[in-house]
This record gives structure tokens, C-alpha cells and sequence, in this order.
């Protein structure tokens, strides 16, 4: 069954990485929303959707719809998703959920309440790497997970207007805020942070923390180095087991391996020696290895009621509750080496 759904938000990130998921997930755009006349009307041209709205409550009236989808900001995220729930409309939203935990909490105690279900985007569980890197860890061979360093970085193009640090935290680092739990299989319980900032819309951090499970980890993010350059590296430690992805798309599996310089027979062995798995681009296949489209196949399988992995609010609930505590922490290290230079 197809699902007819009402879509809010036509800027860049949905018409180029979510809205061309649609289709191949089972849903229709049967409504569509923005309140730029201009993004609307194309988009809906694009789709073939003949009912577009410049106001997202008047889209919510419009009858036989099974669900509302939306990319917007987290102030109409919450706002429309609060609507939605009310009318018995199941919901899947962008990340961030919410501009604060305080709002997201207030979405999913919304949707508990009713018995309608809201999904987030937090697409870097997807991510093909990051999937592989999952399962091996989930898997009987790699054993209990010790540790876990990486780093996301991307430019200071956030703040083309003014240094406002907001949007680089709620679109950029909640996705860690989300990833770090999910790969340690535990709930973040400690954290420490470090900052150092040379200019205004330039920050560099260093985020430590212990999960409740035990595992240690380390997460650099910031906005010092080029969108052009490979922006994403993980590192997961087991014992005598190592697994690392670089770039979401290049995974390395390395176990235990004997030396090999002085056996003359020396071989490759699967049982114990390095694997490596990168994609083939060269391939005749429309693959997805960001994550939007194995994302919206999980989403729709819960907006039409069936079981799904799509992460739900209160996974969201939780990355905002990271993210503020991660902010706490930049703020106090900031006032810290203020005080210290004083």
C-alpha cells in the first residue's frame, strides 16, 4: 500500500537527499508545504503534486493523508509534529527534533500520550559504513566494546550571517550526540569537554565521556577544516579487535594476526587477518551510502505500522539531552580559560 503523506519543507537538503527516497520507500507526496512560493512551486512541479500549501496548518487539514514528513528548522519541527500527533498523524522530522531537550521531551510524551509514533533522521546510522561497522560490533567475533575515538568536523559556513553557534550544534553535532550511544550500545553517563576557538565561527573540541556499559570514548568535532576534505573518521576498540570507519564509505576490520615475516608459507588468512571493504562506484547501481534511502525504507515501514529500527523521539530526546550537556561543557571551559587569562 502506497502511503499518501504531507511533506513540509522544500529547501536544498529535501529536494536533494530525502524527497528523492520517497518514491523508493513506498510513500506519495500528496501534499506539499513551504513558505517559499518559489521552492514550492517547483518542487511540486518536480513531484507532480497538485496541492501545496505556504502554511503547514492548512496542510494538516487536508483529508486522506497517512502521515507528515518534514525538513524544516526545529522550531516548526516541533510546532507541526505537536499538530500532527493531535490528529492522529504519524510523524517523521529531520533532525534536530526540537531546538531544546525541554521541547523534545514535550514531543515524545506527546506521542506516547496519543499512541502515534514520530521518527527522527538521524541518517549516519545508515550510513553504509557506519552499518557495517554495527553489525561486526553486534556480532559474536569482535567481543565487548572497550572505546571509541572519531572525528567530525566540517567549515565554518554556518555563520554567514553571524558567529551563532546554534545551528552548528543542533544540525551538525547532534548527529554524534545520537551515533556515539548507538555504537557503544549504552546511554552516554559521563562527559568532559575542551574547547579552543582562534577566531569568531572557528571552534575546535574535544569531548570525552563513559558510557553507562563502561565505554570510553573521545569525539573531535568543530569547524576548522574544509568541507572539501574527508570529514568523518571512527575508531571502535575491542579486545584484540579494532574496527574503523573512514569517510562512511571505507571500513577496516582489524582482529589478531600472526606475524608473517618469517613464515615462508604466509598467507591471508579470513579467519584472523584484516578485512577491508570499500564501495564500488563504478557500479550500475543507485546506492545511497550516506543513509537517506535505507532511512526513509525504515520510515515507512513504521509510518504504515509495521516493525522498524527508524530511530524514534526518544532517541532523539536523548541526543538533545547530550548536546546540551555537551554545551554546558564548552561554555564552562570557555569562561575557565577566560578566568585563567585573567
Amino acid at each position: 500500500m502506497t502511503l499518501n503523506i504531507g511533506w513540509i519543507g522544500c529547501g536544498r537538503h529535501a529536494t536533494w537527499m530525502l524527497l528523492p527516497q520517497i518514491g523508493r520507500a513506498g510513500m506519495r507526496i500528496a501534499a506539499l508545504c513551504d513558505r517559499d512560493e518559489t521552492a514550492l512551486s517547483a518542487t511540486a512541479g518536480h513531484y507532480g503534486v497538485t496541492q501545496a500549501y505556504t502554511d503547514w496548518r492548512e496542510m494538516l487539514e487536508q483529508p486522506g493523508l497517512d502521515a507528515i514528513c518534514m525538513a524544516v528548522g526545529p522550531g516548526v519541527h516541533h510546532a507541526a509534529t505537536l499538530a500532527a500527533l493531535e490528529k492522529g498523524l504519524p510523524v517523521f522530522m529531520e533532525k534536530p527534533p526540537a531546538a531544546t531537550h525541554a521541547d523534545a521531551l514535550e514531543l515524545q510524551k506527546a506521542s506516547e500520550r496519543t499512541g502515534v509514533p514520530v521518527y527522527v533522521g538521524f541518517m549516519k546510522r545508515y550510513s553504509t559504513g557506519n552499518k557495517i561497522a554495527q553489525n561486526i560490533l553486534r556480532g559474536a567475533d569482535f567481543g565487548r566494546v572497550l572505546g571509541i575515538t572519531c572525528s567530525y568536523m566540517t567549515a565554518p559556513t554556518y555563520f554567514a550571517g553571524e558567529v551563532d553557534y546554534s545551528g552548528f550544534y543542533l544540525h551538525h553535532c547532534v548527529h554524534y550526540m545520537d551515533l556515539m550511544p548507538w555504537l557503544a550500545g549504552s546511554p552516554i553517563a559521563e562527559m568532559t569537554v575542551r574547547r579552543n576557538a582562534p577566531a569568531p565561527g572557528r571552534i575546535l573540541f574535544h569531548m570525552g565521556f563513559t558510557c553507562e556499559n563502561g565505554v570510553i570514548g573521545n569525539v573531535v568535532m568543530g569547524t576548522v577544516q574544509s568541507r572539501g576534505t574527508p570529514m568523518e573518521q571512527i575508531t571502535v576498540m575491542g579486545d584484540h579487535n579494532r574496527v574503523e570507519v573512514d569517510n562512511v564509505i571505507n571500513v577496516a576490520w582489524h582482529r589478531d594476526p600472526p606475524f608473517k615475516a618469517e613464515d615462508p608459507e604466509a598467507v591471508l588468512d579470513g579467519a584472523c587477518d584484516s578485512l577491508v571493504w570499500q564501495p564500488n562506484f563504478t557500479a550500475a547501481a543507485n546506492e545511497d551510502h550516506k543513509g537517506y534511502a535505507a532511512l526513509m525504507a525504515d520510515v515507512a515501514k513504521g509510518l504504515a505500522g509495521q516493525p522498524t529500527d527508524a530511530p524514534v523521539i526518544a532517541d532523539g530526546v536523548a541526543a538533545m539531552a547530550n548536546l546540551e550537556r555537551m554545551i554546558a561543557g564548552i561554555e564552562q571551559d570557555q569562561r575557565g580559560l577566560f578566568n585563567a587569562i585573567q
